[in-house]
């Protein structure tokens, strides 16, 4: 802009002719029109207020997923922590019991790879967080940039998945994943883990030698262990490089790299790869895993599948190859979860347990179609000792539902996230309301 004016807060009379006038009510007409539809955005939901004293959610069907169920049950947590579960829990006197009346309570859902809070519509570029300029970003973290207001992450939440993987994308390596909880004032509330994986968009392999991608993969890590030892050596001569440094945890094994790769010859590739450079890998996507199921299962490499609700990759393939395959890694015995996003499905991951739904219909055994949803989800992304099953000491984030999570008909009807009632409302539960009201109105 060429006419700027500075803004000293001073009370100014505008002048009735000049240069001024017009910018300085074109700022106000400006600032009006952004806070105007801010302010009006009355129905957006308040993050959950921390838990103040025991809460008991008592006569109900507790499923801890790691044991048997318990009917006529009780769970009992505290400063976002469970105490207990059972049949006859002593409760201190200060307790807030809620009768359930015989409804269930489960583990939150887990979504093991999305790009939520990043991405609000697909088709507004401005609305779009998750890529960054440049193919090597090992530097990017996804849950900085996290927006908590986001109308996805409610509408998500209300259908049981309280936690979340938030994934950078595009490039070759695209930076660092996170585990964010779906309720929270901020990114820093919402986290739970800022570094749950390295993610990386694997190459296509030639059909001989090797691809100038996975070059550019090897010089990296080759450069990461010679900058490791230079800043080791302590001369004072290397300098900090935030891309380098941001590849330590990879190179210690301390952080997984998690791999795009669905055909064969990416999937060996990739653990071929893992194996020479001796890091930690996980799949995301696998379509091709079941062929590799003997290399999985020898270097204990897990599988995040990306999505049950999608169409074969080649034409000669069955109709529910898609369906099928997560009951025949765990027939093969590879470790895997089931994502309910594919890429770029962010506002649809509400779907998540009618993905294990169509596994199970196509022969994954149900209780495996739940846990792989909430169980092993959270073993792969190293939380499993505070989500993904009920027990003490875990943390408080659950749901009640009216029945199984994985049947159409049954409904969330309470959330907590680490002892926090969070609210299920959304921005389509609001639409419901509106358009009902419509119709009463019409009678």
């Amino acid at each position: 802009m060429t006419n700027t004016t500075e803004f000293t807060g001073e009370s100014r009379s505008l002048p009735k002719t000049g240069t001024l006038a017009a910018p300085r009510l074109l700022l106000c007409l400006t600032l009006t029109m952004v806070i105007a539809p801010a302010t009006a955005r009355a129905g957006d939901e308040v993050p959950g207020a921390p838990q103040t004293r025991p809460i008991a959610l008592t006569n109900c069907h507790v499923h801890p997923l790691v044991g048997p169920g318990i009917k006529k049950g009780t769970v009992l947590f505290d400063n976002g922590r469970i105490t207990a579960i059972g049949r006859e829990v002593p409760l201190p006197k200060n307790t807030e019991v809620i009768d359930l009346k015989g409804q269930h309570v489960y583990p939150g859902l887990i979504e093991a790879y999305s790009q939520i809070g990043l991405e609000e519509i697909s088709a507004v570029r401005a609305s779009r967080d998750y890529s960054e300029t440049g193919s090597i970003n090992p530097n990017v973290r996804a849950n900085v940039s996290v927006n908590p207001d986001s109308e996805l992450i409610p509408v998500t939440r209300a259908n049981g998945v309280l936690i979340a993987v938030s994934a950078p994308t595009g490039g070759r390596v695209s930076g660092v994943s996170s585990v964010m909880q779906l309720d929270g004032w901020t990114y820093e509330d919402m986290t739970l883990k800022a570094a749950a994986a390295m993610v990386v968009n694997w190459p296509t392999p030639p059909s001989t030698g090797e691809s100038s991608g996975l070059k550019v993969l090897r010089k990296l890590f080759d450069d990461a262990r010679a900058y490791k030892a230079a800043r080791n050596a302590d001369t004072g001569t290397q300098q900090f490089d935030i891309r380098l440094d941001a590849m330590l945890p990879v190179i210690a094994g301390d952080l997984p790299l998690l791999v795009i790769a669905k055909k064969t010859r990416q999937i060996q590739a990739a653990v071929a790869f893992a194996v020479e450079q001796k890091i930690r890998l996980i799949i995301f996507g696998g379509h091709d895993a079941e062929s590799c199921a003997a290399l999985l299962k020898k270097h204990d490499v897990p599988v995040i599948i990306d999505s049950v609700h999608r169409k074969p990759v080649r034409r000669y393939e069955a109709y529910d190859v898609a369906y099928t395959l997560p009951a025949r890694l765990s027939k093969a015995g590879v470790k895997f979860c089931i994502s309910g996003s594919g890429r770029n499905e962010t506002s649809n991951l509400r779907n998540l347990p009618y993905h294990a739904a169509t596994a199970a219909a196509h022969g994954l055994r149900r209780d495996e179609a739940l846990r792989s949803i909430t169980l092993y989800p959270a073993q792969i992304l190293g939380i499993s000792d505070r989500v993904g099953s009920l027990g003490p000491g875990k943390d408080a984030t659950l749901i009640v539902t009216t029945g199984d999570p994985l049947e159409t008909d049954t409904h969330v009807t309470r959330a907590f996230v680490q002892g926090r009632s969070v609210q299920l409302t959304s921005r389509h539960t609001r639409l419901r309301d509106k358009y009902l009201e419509k119709y009463r109105q019409q009678k």
